[in-house]
């Protein structure tokens, strides 16, 4: 791996702050001042200092996406763009995949990572894990619908009962806004709900997934890594 990728692949630094870091000497490897970062490493076995602090090799990458609509959670599609197609660069040799999907037009909280065995226990039935959305729905809801959704929903489409859900009103009126949580993420599964109470969903959000919320300071399209508190918060310590 280029030197220069390996730096700015750690998400701190921009690749012009990592061009500045060889241009004014502040990098070694294996003792020696770099001033090319074009040069190749082993980044498992090489010592990256820079600063006089050493760099250590960053195997699993945790991003958190705040995803907008038009584009498909998918690594690859041969007919729309995917999540994949707005990464910065720095984090593509990390080969990261989304976590579960968020059907085309949905918005929201999105996690990608290339840590195989974590994305097997977030999308494990077995593990209940919740995901909270916000949804706004073209008809009135009542205590019948938050009662259905408590209870579970036949889809036929599928032919299963979906696992017990929380549905709350956040705002009545026209087009009402809800929140609704669920712990599982069966295809359109939100949508489906709805349609199953004879309503239709005009708007969805995931604002929560596996205890993590969206960073509403994120802009529609942006990503960034997890915090080390938000690692905690998903069952690991450090990236």
């Amino acid at each position: 791996m280029r030197a220069d990728k390996f730096l700015a692949g750690q998400g701190i630094y921009t690749r012009k702050e990592v061009k500045d870091f060889f241009k004014k000497k502040k990098v070694t490897i294996n003792g020696e001042i770099v001033t090319d970062g074009s040069v190749h490493i082993d980044e498992k076995s090489d010592i990256i200092m820079l600063d006089n602090n050493i760099v250590t090799y960053q195997k699993y990458v945790y991003l958190m996406m705040n995803k907008p609509a038009g584009y498909i959670s998918a690594t690859e599609d041969a007919k729309d763009p995917t999540v994949i197609d707005l990464l910065p660069e720095e984090y593509m040799h990390f080969h990261p995949f989304p976590v579960g999907r968020l059907d085309k037009d949905t918005v929201g909280l999105l996690l990608l990572t290339n840590d195989g065995e974590l994305a097997h226990k977030l999308l494990s039935p077995k593990k209940k894990v919740p995901k909270i959305y916000l949804a706004k729905v073209e008809k009135e809801i009542n205590d019948k619908d938050i009662k259905a959704f408590k209870e579970g929903i036949y889809i036929p489409e599928g032919d299963y009962t979906t696992m017990p859900g929380n549905l709350e009103i956040v705002e009545k009126g026209d087009n009402p806004l809800c929140k609704v949580t669920i712990c599982e993420g069966k295809f359109h599964q939100v949508k489906r709900m709805f349609e199953k109470r004879n309503n239709k969903v005009l708007f969805l959000k995931r604002i929560t997934f596996a205890g993590l919320n969206l960073d509403e300071k994120l802009a529609e399209g942006q990503v960034r890594q997890l915090t080390d508190h938000e690692l905690k918060i998903i069952g690991k310590e450090k990236a």
